[in-house]
């Protein structure tokens, strides 16, 4: 029987200098999620990307390293060298329109005004990926929205990331499950 193969995005802005801005909390969630498994990067100039293989699944793991309005680019290349459907892509993000902390996952939909969702949308030609949404809040007034995700967590945020991480986590882990046995149902009726 054929491997599964599910491609994990991470969305950020490459750099130390972005490292704990709110934009990036995608990145955060993908390495604290490769870290729980015995993958590691490979990197070159376009992104970085792991690789697993567990119990008839093939992980990928994928931080595009150019800026997050350009995401698309890496997310389409890795997707089609490796046979990868948009429904076996989950892009784990900042969401504004959340407050802060709350983990959404869903399937499809539009990007929202979020410019990595919209490169990704268009380069991939499907909006029929999963996200896994995470909340970090909304300045009051839209002006300032760049400079807001632009800027680190405050401190009372950054003491609650520890257990949003373990929440992220286990809305990957589920949505891996899901994906498995939605593989293994259509595997079976063959």
């Amino acid at each position: 029987m054929a491997n599964l193969k599910l491609l994990l995005v991470g969305i950020g802005n490459p750099g130390q200098k972005y490292a704990n801005h709110r934009h990036n909390i995608g990145f955060v969630i993908l390495d604290s999620f490769l870290n729980s498994s015995s993958g590691s990067y490979q990197e070159n100039s376009k992104y970085s990307l792991a690789r697993t293989d567990e119990d008839g699944i093939t992980l990928f793991y994928l931080k595009p390293l150019e800026f997050m309005n350009l995401s698309g680019k890496a997310v389409a290349e890795i997707a089609k060298k490796n046979g990868i459907p948009p429904e076996n892509i989950l892009v784990i993000h900042d969401e504004i329109d959340f407050e802060f902390g709350k983990l959404k996952l869903k399937g499809g939909g539009g990007h929202a005004g979020h410019n990595g969702l919209r490169d990704i949308v268009e380069k991939l030609g499907s909006n029929a990926f999963f996200r896994l949404r995470f909340g970090v809040g909304k300045p009051s007034e839209s002006s300032e929205v760049p400079n807001y995700v632009l800027s680190n967590f405050k401190p009372e945020e950054r003491e609650k990331i520890p257990e949003l991480l373990k929440a992220s986590l286990q809305k990957i882990s589920d949505w891996i499950r899901e994906r498995k046995n939605g593989f293994q149902k259509v595997s079976d009726t063959k």
